[in-house]
């Protein structure tokens, strides 16, 4: 299909519930957990787990996790992401729209906005700086599935993970510098964490993920679908960007679920360490969003903030995210258009290796 029209923006996160409320976040989770690429176990245990127990057991304590961060507006993924849609409809040459993952405005939603408005291509953007089967794919397979339902689908051009593109670099060391005025001891990188098992079917070969401490700063086959090298590496560029020494800054991981082995060392337990060893001034990052979220305002800046200072720290300080800033919708305008180089996303058939 060619066009002379120039592609429709569809930005994607991951959504949230329609509401703080046990029932909202009941269906919320079950749409999102019963996702084969988030939970990837086999059908029936992964319904057994999710509608045979997390669905009884965890609405009530996550809906009062959202009603502590809700606002007038909304949810702040939610609100963040409808601001910068905004903000990137003001620069982009075509229509632009918002999707989630999950819950609503939905990915199709978002692509029969587009169509609506005359588009017959679209650029789909996920808006995760790195790969994950998790985050990334099933956005990826989830627009890909939409369109095949429809009779006359646009084309769909996918953004590739952007952790490494000097726009997005800029972006984000412009934001975290105005944060880091003044004396303070160190910065953490607070990254979301994913099962070691994802990390390790990036790798099929079994031959070079987490078989080495280096392993994460050696090139293989296997980075281009390896979010914890993606990570490592986004997170040694950021402290690059801001001229930091290494004793300055280091790695954790957030947002466990479940029994199974998941990237470490994990966040609060790290904060904890940061405490015990003299650190008083804490700054903390979370660089696999781009949009401040329950897991940054209320795990992060509620939960890890109270481990930290109980352990004996002084200060908390979580840096914002990109959110809507006007650098990062910038950012986002000249990302784009390189997903118009490539027709599918990384790899041959647009996903990890299973």
């Amino acid at each position: 299909m060619s066009s002379s029209q120039p592609p429709g923006l569809l930005l994607v996160n991951l959504g949230s519930p329609d509401a703080p409320t046990v029932p909202a976040v009941r269906r919320y989770l079950d749409e999102f957990l019963m996702d084969e690429r988030v939970i990837d176990k086999p059908f029936l245990l992964r319904a057994l787990v999710v509608k045979g127990i997390i669905l009884n057991t965890r609405p009530r304590g996550s809906a009062e996790a959202y009603s502590r961060v809700w606002t007038d507006e909304g949810s702040p993924l939610i609100v963040n992401s409808r601001r910068l849609e905004q903000q990137v409809a003001k620069l982009w040459r075509a229509p632009v729209a918002l999707g989630m993952r999950y819950g609503t405005p939905s990915i199709k939603a978002g692509l029969e906005q587009l169509q609506q408005q005359g588009v017959d291509q679209v650029i789909v953007v996920p808006l995760y700086p790195h790969y994950a089967m998790s985050s990334y794919e099933t956005v990826v397979e989830k627009a890909r599935d939409v369109v095949s339902r429809q009779q006359d689908p646009p084309q769909l051009h996918f953004l590739e993970p952007f952790y490494r593109h000097p726009a997005y670099r800029k972006a984000l060391a412009d934001v975290t510098r105005g944060h880091l005025d003044g004396d303070w001891d160190h910065l953490l990188f607070s990254f979301h964490g994913l099962p070691v098992r994802h990390i390790e079917k990036g790798d099929p070969d079994g031959d070079h993920c987490l078989q080495r401490e280096d392993c994460c700063f050696i090139d293989a086959p296997s980075t281009r679908f390896c979010y914890r090298a993606q990570v490592m590496r986004s997170a040694s560029n950021l402290a690059q960007d801001l001229g930091l020494s290494d004793e300055r800054w280091s790695v954790s991981f957030q947002s466990s679920l479940g029994r199974d082995p998941w990237l470490e060392p994990f966040t609060e337990a790290t904060t904890v360490k940061l405490a015990a060893s003299g650190v008083r001034h804490l700054k903390v990052i979370c660089p696999a969003f781009v949009a401040d979220c329950l897991e940054t305002v209320d795990e992060v800046d509620r939960d890890v903030r109270a481990a930290f200072i109980g352990a004996g720290g002084q200060q908390f300080d979580v840096i914002p995210c990109l959110n809507d800033d006007p650098g990062w919708a910038q950012a986002v305008v000249e990302m784009a258009p390189e997903a118009l180089k490539r027709h599918a996303a990384p790899g041959s058939d647009g996903v990890c290796p299973q």
